[in-house]
């Protein structure tokens, strides 16, 4: 019989479930597995990723749609998530990238009151028998593991300025506390 050890998944499995918005707690200074702060986006690892390596980006204001969204914050979401693959493809070596949002709980969204998307690497042989037969998933490396060796990426400390750009102003949060309808968009009848 095989053994496999997945330890960082005991807290997930017994701990007490997480209340309150993820990605606002992540967008705090120094939030644990967070790995940029701009002015209208954020990246933190995935706690319970589906491959190493796994990300999710979203914006800093709490919004849940698509359609709430300034014409500001959509661009830098989609720039965000380029410079999250460069990062990635840097770190990581990935031979190709799963990238996708899921928008309300019947699309499958965990969260579906903060919009995100997942970056998820990719390799050739990534996936098995466990996750085809089990619905078990091997992730080869511990969390903070990756995010240290994603976390100069993402800083500029790898001889790339991939995230090169303006960083939130000191306590501008760049969110809100409810969802607010963007002023830039018009609402479709």
């Amino acid at each position: 019989m095989k053994v496999l050890w997945a330890p960082w998944r005991i807290d997930y499995i017994l701990g007490e479930k997480e209340r309150g918005c993820v990605f606002c707690k992540a967008d705090a200074p120094n939030a644990e597995l967070t790995l940029f702060r701009g002015e209208t986006t954020l990246v933190l690892m995935n706690k319970f990723p589906y491959n190493n390596g796994h990300l999710l980006v979203a914006p800093r204001r709490h919004v849940a749609g698509l359609d709430e969204l300034t014409a500001e914050e959509t661009g830098a979401l989609l720039k965000t998530i380029a410079r999250s693959v460069a990062a990635l493809k840097s770190a990581l070596k990935p031979e190709g990238f799963n990238i996708g949002l899921n928008l309300g709980r019947a699309a499958g969204a965990g969260i579906e009151e903060h919009l995100h998307f997942h970056v998820v690497p990719r390799w050739f042989g990534d996936t098995n028998a466990l996750a085809v037969l089990d619905e078990v998933r091997v992730i080869p490396q511990h969390l903070k593991e990756t995010w240290s060796l994603l976390k100069p990426h993402f800083e500029g400390k790898c001889g790339k300025a991939i995230f090169a750009g303006p960083r939130p102003r000191a306590g501008s949060g760049g969110r809100t506390a409810g969802r607010s309808k963007p002023t830039s968009l018009p609402r479709r009848s």
